[in-house]
């Protein structure tokens, strides 16, 4: 009990803090889904990296270490923070400075001006959304095993219940401020909890000596036992196999949730923090949970039983498995709110951003944003979000496969897109049939391979030797190309909208 009252005294500080930023609001839309353009590079940071690191961070790598051992840092850590923070290099500071100029509010938005069609833009908004909810399914599970493998008393729907109505509630009253303001706080908690719950499973591991040799005499249980987990070769690790796990985080560059957060930074300027910090931040999360899920494949109780069964059924109950028998209950109780911080600060921008898109690119498209004032604009924001939650929560009831496997499919599809929003930003010649052809071959070839993978989806399923996400990522590339050389480009007045002159930049600035 005494964990659950520490996660339930958690989860009211976030919904004081939805109230809290509710009073800042301006009771505007604009403020409601942007939080009127006010984000500074301190707050940015925090709640990009907050958003990014979900549950497949946390819960989903130590799970999938537990499988495959260390090498799972070098398939996604090593290469994501380097990675993202191109992405909001190269794609952000580009997407803020267009959506600034231009009042986008959402990619939908973007898009639909930038290939001059309001089809395109219903089209990308259900794929979008087809996407984003297996997105949600990962922070909802890992927050139901959170809850369930810490209390042990909490059944796991119960816990993702718990963590649907919290989320659902301050987003509802808040809005992007109060997600803002959440993801911050979350992201400084799971951090510091984090690297407790590392620091406190060592020492335990090493019989209470210290934390340096519960590091040598837990890794030394693992060579022991599992020497194979410590490596980066074959079967798991063949190059090419490995290489295509380099372009699985390039799906940051069109998650519709992290769009929607550049659009509220402050200036061009406010990007330069999180560009720097980012891979900082990734490597002090992802080397702690990976080591830790490694750990868990030899470690041992004092009678000589395996601390985690080697046939558990469900590999995300595996970090909260470790902090519950390796802490006291208050402590655990503290690691378990680290552990769900980091879960719900990617469920909030995800609720938010989908009721955004339906209020702002369908609703207002359709009859007019004249016939609606903001605070009806906000209402109809807020009954989509609590439709998505209802039905994404249902689907979670099915018992979907592990969070990791999850995914990685998840964000192959949006890698796929990926093309789509660099050719829209750096090509001129990009065409409305381009577009199309690219999105409906990301779309046909990723239900292709998933169908061939099989259910649940096999990750180590290869098309010529590679992750699926290759052989998609180079169709969606090709078809968008080729198309786009052989139909007409947009007009010349709305590329200048996208591609100002030189003399047009300069009066900017």
């Amino acid at each position: 009990m005494t964990p659950l009252a520490i996660i339930i005294g958690y989860l009211v500080l976030l919904l004081l803090c939805g109230t809290l930023a509710n009073r800042f609001s301006r009771r505007t839309a604009k403020d409601y889904m942007l939080a009127s353009h006010s984000i500074g590079p301190v707050l940015l940071l925090l709640s990009l990296f907050g958003t990014t690191m979900t549950a497949f961070a946390l819960v989903g790598s130590t799970g999938k270490s537990f499988q495959w051992g260390v090498g799972v840092y070098a398939l996604m850590a090593s290469s994501s923070g380097i990675i993202h923070s191109l992405c909001f290099f190269l794609v952000g500071v580009k997407i803020w400075s267009i959506g600034r100029k231009n009042g986008y509010t959402t990619q939908v938005e973007y898009f639909r001006q930038r290939l001059e069609s309001r089809n395109f833009g219903t089209l990308l908004f259900v794929v979008l959304v087809l996407l984003v909810i297996p997105y949600l399914l990962i922070g909802i599970l890992g927050g139901g095993a959170v809850i369930h493998g810490i209390t042990d008393i909490v059944p796991d729907w119960l816990g993702s219940l718990m963590i649907c109505a919290v989320v659902l509630t301050y987003v509802f009253i808040g809005g992007m401020r109060g997600t803002a303001w959440a993801n911050a706080f979350q992201t400084v908690i799971f951090m510091v909890l984090g690297l407790v719950a590392f620091l406190v499973i060592a020492n335990e591991l090493g019989g209470g000596e210290g934390i340096w040799a519960g590091l040598v005499a837990a890794t030394r249980q693992v060579q022991e036992a599992h020497p194979e987990k410590l490596t980066m070769g074959p079967p798991v690790f063949k190059s090419l196999f490995f290489m295509s796990y380099l372009l699985i985080p390039l799906s940051a560059a069109m998650f519709p949730h992290i769009f929607q957060h550049w659009l509220t930074a402050r200036s061009a300027g406010t990007f330069k923090l999180p560009i720097i910090v980012h891979p900082i931040f990734i490597a002090i999360v992802w080397v702690p949970c990976v080591l830790v899920g490694t750990w868990a494949t030899s470690a041992l109780m004092a009678n000589g039983e395996p601390l985690i069964p080697p046939d558990l059924k469900s590999v995300n109950l595996v970090l909260p498995m470790m902090v519950a028998k390796l802490s006291g209950p208050v402590l655990s109780g503290l690691l378990a709110a680290g552990i769900l911080a980091a879960v719900m600060s990617s469920l909030d921008s995800q609720f938010l951003c989908l009721g955004t898109m339906f209020t702002n690119d369908i609703v207002l498209e359709i009859k007019g944003r004249e016939h609606y004032s903001d605070r009806q604009v906000v209402l109809l924001a807020r009954l989509f979000i609590i439709g998505i939650v209802v039905v994404t929560y249902l689907i979670s009831l099915m018992k979907p496969p592990g969070i990791f496997d999850l995914a990685i499919w998840c964000f192959t599809g949006f890698t796929g897109l990926v093309p789509l929003v660099v050719a829209s930003l750096y090509w001129k010649k990009l065409t409305r049939a381009g577009a199309y052809a690219s999105l409906l071959v990301t779309v046909g070839s990723w239900i292709y391979f998933f169908s061939m993978a099989g259910y649940p989806p096999d990750l180590k399923y290869k098309f010529l030797e590679m992750l699926p996400v290759a052989t998609i990522f180079l169709l969606s590339t090709t078809a968008l190309v080729v198309v786009s050389l052989l139909t007409r480009p947009p007009s010349d007045q709305t590329l200048a909208l996208f591609f100002p002159s030189g003399k047009d930049k300069r009066a900017g600035s």
